[in-house]
């Protein structure tokens, strides 16, 4: 059974924002309290609330101090943070395609050769996961997701890449991730998928968001460039699967 959660803390961050952090380290259960938070705060409506941040494990509130005080929306998210919060909220759940290997995942042979694995073994232990959207951060789109198979889990790379591939398909620590513009990174490449997690232009602007599930399958490397086409002119490729 996982521990009890410590009770929340206030850490003032700056003189306009305060951070409520349930938990010290990457836990499921505390992610599922900063997102019954964030929804709770935006039911709430409190006035002098700008924005909100959800992490893994903390929730970043920005606020204007000529509205409201730091002693004031401390002891009101102290209030809501301690208080019964509803974990229950409608989950939109994705399938994503990911064409794995080869140019597209250059890391795939050896986190095998790492794990002791085939590379055919680590693609069905990926696609077999069940995950769950935590975060959404270092940029735009890149979505954070738990639930990585502990037969997956491989320490990040000691020698980061400087730019690394849009629609990256990756695994670091604990984690796997979807890496939607091109950038920097130390994650394991396994693959890349078509879709865009962010698209400027495009309705919604952000694909997935803190609490979705999300599940991969395999496509070959035709499909992946047929999928990549209809993505960049706009279309949703990741199919959203009914409840």
């Amino acid at each position: 059974m996982a521990d009890a959660l410590p009770p929340p803390r206030l850490l003032p961050s700056g003189d306009s924002a305060v951070t409520v952090e349930f938990s010290r380290t990457i836990d499921d259960a505390a992610n599922s309290k900063v997102l019954a938070l964030d929804r709770a705060l935006h039911d709430a409506a409190i006035a002098g609330i700008t924005e909100t941040v959800p992490t893994y494990r903390s929730l970043l509130v920005h606020y204007d101090p000529s509205v409201i005080d730091y002693e004031t929306i401390g002891a009101r998210l102290l209030s809501l943070a301690t208080g019964p919060l509803s974990l229950a909220g409608k989950t939109r759940r994705w399938r994503v395609p990911v064409h794995y290997g080869g140019e597209d995942g250059i890391d795939l042979e050896d986190v095998a050769k790492a794990l002791k694995l085939t590379p055919d073994d680590v693609i069905a232990r990926h696609v077999g996961g069940q995950y769950r959207v935590a975060m959404i951060g270092f940029t735009p789109g890149w979505s954070y997701l738990s639930g990585l198979d502990p037969s997956l889990q491989l320490s990040r790379r000691q020698s980061p890449r400087l730019l690394t591939p849009a629609g990256m398909i990756a695994i670091g620590g604990i984690q796997t991730g979807i890496q939607c513009l091109a950038g920097p990174s130390g994650w394991h490449i396994l693959g890349r998928t078509p879709i865009r997690t962010y698209q400027l232009h495009r309705e919604p602007t952000f694909l997935l968001e803190p609490g979705d599930e999300v599940t991969f399958y395999a496509v070959d490397a035709k499909t992946f460039a047929a999928q990549d086409k209809a993505a960049e002119a706009g279309e949703i490729i990741a199919e959203q699967v009914a409840a």
